[in-house]
């Protein structure tokens, strides 16, 4: 594939996150649905393309199988995030759970991974800030879905934006697992840097920050989510966009 045909992929996933604040009703969650089947398939194809089958399947297992796994006994007890329900806006269901909620994971984990990749040489550092770079993006995920009607949580205490903490918090800990398993079962190739090949997904997460950023604070009006999600994807973000920036290719850790 061409360095030009690499890029294509992403910036088809761009003009359709463009078009979420400027529609509503039903437009805006086909919108919805179709940027999540095009985000998944440009992260698992980069994965399959750069790093081989088993790092794909692996990514496949570790957040799809799993986030559904989790997300259907979250909906089904209220466990670990706390007692929320889907409307009917997202489409067909699997266990009680829209079929594309699961592929929003996966969309982000392999970014997230990359992105850790990047930063961190070592195992322990690189799950630990892939699960925090994952687990961050619902600071921006959450509201803005629950602000559009998409699904709802029953808790009354402390939140952000209608969404209880102890959603964010348990997040982190299943986000961890996650790319634990990935980094334990994906192969030597997927824990190795790239940063030629990653440029998209280095792209991709950073424009989903910087973007995220902006449509909360300004489109959305949803500005305790904007600071948040700026604060916590930022601790993977900045330093990503700071070592990206800098010749030659270090690492942080």
């Amino acid at each position: 594939m061409t360095t030009g045909a690499r890029w294509l992929p992403l910036g088809a996933l761009v003009l359709a996150q463009v078009g979420y604040p400027l529609t509503g009703g039903r437009v805006r969650a086909g919108l919805v649905v179709a940027t999540v089947l095009l985000g998944f398939a440009v992260s698992v194809g980069h994965a399959a393309r750069t790093r081989g089958r088993r790092a794909a399947v692996v990514l496949l297992v570790a957040t799809a199988a799993g986030g559904l796994a989790v997300e259907a006994l979250g909906v089904h007890t209220g466990f670990p995030f706390g007692g929320y329900r889907y409307s009917a806006a997202l489409g067909p269901r699997l266990l009680g759970v829209p079929a594309v909620v699961p592929l929003a994971w996966t969309w982000m984990a392999w970014p997230a991974w990359l992105a850790a990749t990047a930063l961190a040489r070592r195992s322990v550092f690189r799950v630990g800030l892939a699960g925090l770079g994952l687990a961050a993006w619902d600071l921006f995920l959450d509201p803005q879905m629950v602000a559009a009607g998409y699904w709802r949580w029953r808790s009354s205490g402390a939140a952000l934006a209608g969404v209880p903490w102890t959603n964010y918090v348990s997040w982190l800990g299943v986000a961890l697992l996650m790319m634990a398993g990935l980094a334990a079962a994906g192969g030597r190739a997927a824990r190795r840097a790239d940063r030629a090949a990653d440029a998209p997904m280095h792209a991709l997460y950073l424009w989903t920050y910087l973007s995220s950023i902006l449509a909360h604070a300004v489109f959305l009006r949803l500005p305790a989510s904007a600071v948040a999600g700026a604060l916590g994807m930022g601790l993977v973000a900045v330093p990503l966009a700071l070592v990206l920036a800098r010749r030659p290719r270090a690492a942080l850790t």
